[in-house]
């Protein structure tokens, strides 16, 4: 079996091997045993035709989302010219999980085998990951090289059957800001060393985040909930639900131009891909207003200040979604006072959730220069 070949390889690794030898007060079986332990919970199966049967049962919360690409041709022809393809996507919610492979399953794209918080394990959701849809279940917080080490050489090892899909930023952004990336598993994907790797900036933006108001809330995520009850707040969430998701690709980068001996060239390569990402990133109406808003505003200001916005955005090189601040009032003000967030009074928009207006406002600070937020609150 292929994840038995995986292993033996994995175990063969220099980076590896020399922790079976122990040291530290820990004999030669017992350091095995742990990283044999570590291997066992990384093992993953993708399983096509079911993964495809999961569209079916996940349909109720699907069809609240429409799902829309830009660009899907470029991770098509990454994948018709025979590249082994590393997809890096910014990270807003859960739902990333299923939209994003989705999106690529419906332009017959192959299925990537996706790098995921091990919170996603638990219960009935996690055998899915583990046994249908492939998902590798990472350890974010783990500080042991051990673990680290069998990570690094499992992904590597895996690489050279499958496409892999990661989220740099380590998790979902809970202050609605793009996060510095890490470079764990961009360099664990540079050691499988393939010259016909590339990677792929991918960007997802949601009109409104399911679990926008759990997020906004929490801000800094201090400690790892229990999945369970992440599922039952996205369940409360989801009632009256609806949104579009956006999901943008970008042109691939030559993963072997690379040195995965060298930190310099791997930051120099996260650096790159968040710069990419935050570009592609649709900017969306709702992080527009909440970005101009103030606490009372008439609708004519609004415009206006939303307007300036537009015009800093088109300088960055963003991706936008309309063109004036009429537009994007007239697409996001009903479906803000809708979830709350704002309150519309006449002519008056007030802020009603100051933390959920501030989490998509953040959404696009990575696309500000300093400029343009001092001329946002003249």
């Amino acid at each position: 079996m292929w994840q038995d070949e995986i292993t033996a390889a994995v175990l063969s690794r220099q980076e590896v091997s020399r922790y079976l030898r122990g040291g530290g007060g820990e004999t030669a079986r017992q350091a095995a045993q742990r990283v044999h332990g570590y291997l066992h919970e990384l093992r993953t199966t993708q399983r096509y035709r079911m993964y495809r049967a999961l569209q079916h049962p996940l349909y109720p919360i699907l069809r609240k989302i429409d799902r829309r690409q830009e660009h899907v041709e470029r991770a098509q022809a990454a994948v018709g010219a025979g590249r082994r393809v590393i997809y890096a996507s910014n990270h807003k919610s859960h739902l990333d999980y299923l939209v994003q492979p989705i999106v690529l399953d419906d332009h017959r794209v192959r299925p990537p085998v996706i790098a995921a918080g091990i919170n996603l394990f638990g219960g009935p959701l996690g055998c899915l990951h583990r046994h249908v849809t492939g998902a590798i279940p990472i350890r974010r917080e783990m500080r042991d090289p051990a673990y680290l080490a069998t990570l690094k050489a499992y992904v590597s090892e895996v690489l050279r059957r499958h496409d892999l899909f990661l989220y740099p930023e380590g998790g979902r952004s809970y202050s609605g800001e793009l996060k510095p990336f890490k470079t764990g598993l961009l360099h664990a994907a540079a050691q499988a060393r393939r010259a016909d790797a590339v990677v792929v900036p991918v960007a997802v933006a949601y009109d409104f985040v399911l679990e926008d108001a759990v997020l906004a809330r929490q801000r800094v995520k201090r400690r790892q909930r229990p999945f369970a009850l992440e599922v039952a707040e996205m369940a409360r969430c989801a009632v009256g639900y609806q949104s579009r998701a956006v999901v943008s690709f970008g042109a691939p980068i030559p993963l072997g131009a690379c040195d995965p001996d060298c930190r310099r060239s791997m930051v120099q390569l996260a650096r790159r891909l968040r710069s990419e990402i935050g570009r592609l990133g649709k900017v969306l109406p709702a992080a527009l207003v909440a970005a101009a808003m103030r606490p009372s505003l008439g609708r004519r200001e609004l415009e206006e200040r939303i307007d300036q916005l537009l015009e800093i955005l088109r300088l960055t090189g963003a991706n936008l979604d309309v063109r004036t601040g009429r537009e994007a009032l007239d697409a996001a003000a009903e479906p803000l006072a809708m979830r709350g967030i704002i309150v519309i009074q006449g002519d008056r928009h007030r802020i009603r959730q100051r933390g959920v207006l501030r989490y998509y406002s953040r959404s696009i600070h990575h696309l500000l220069h300093d400029r343009g937020r001092s001329a946002l609150t003249h």
